[in-house]
């Protein structure tokens, strides 16, 4: 049984920092490309960053230069930090593995709040 379990988020002011991780089992994790997802109240998902399989990485342009993800794949692990939040980060962070269509898995998601 595949899980994708998140932990993390919290209620944090505008300039804060929150580390996010997400901790899989049931899957072979080093070979998944792992990406962090955020859904806000009234919009659509959408998808904050990537980390494949070697390590490479990209972002969402509103978040470059503030938030990092990294994996640590001895731990099963993948993490997003998030520095210089803003209120518009306040979503719904999700966690997703995917190695192919049908090796597609999600996390139970973890509330970020940014607000003062």
């Amino acid at each position: 049984q595949v899980q994708l379990v998140e932990s993390g988020g919290g209620l944090v002011q505008p300039g804060g920092s929150l580390r996010l991780s997400c901790t899989a089992s049931g899957i072979m994790f080093s070979i998944y490309t792992m990406n962090w997802y955020r859904q806000a109240p009234g919009k659509q998902r959408e998808l904050v960053a990537v980390i494949d399989s070697g390590g490479s990485t990209n972002s969402a342009d509103s978040v470059k230069g503030r938030f990092t993800i990294s994996r640590d794949n001895a731990k099963n692990t993948v993490y997003l930090e998030m520095n210089s939040l803003k209120p518009e980060d306040t979503a719904v962070y999700y966690c997703n593995a995917r190695y192919d269509i049908r090796n597609d898995y999600w996390g139970q998601g973890t509330q970020v709040t940014v607000s003062s």
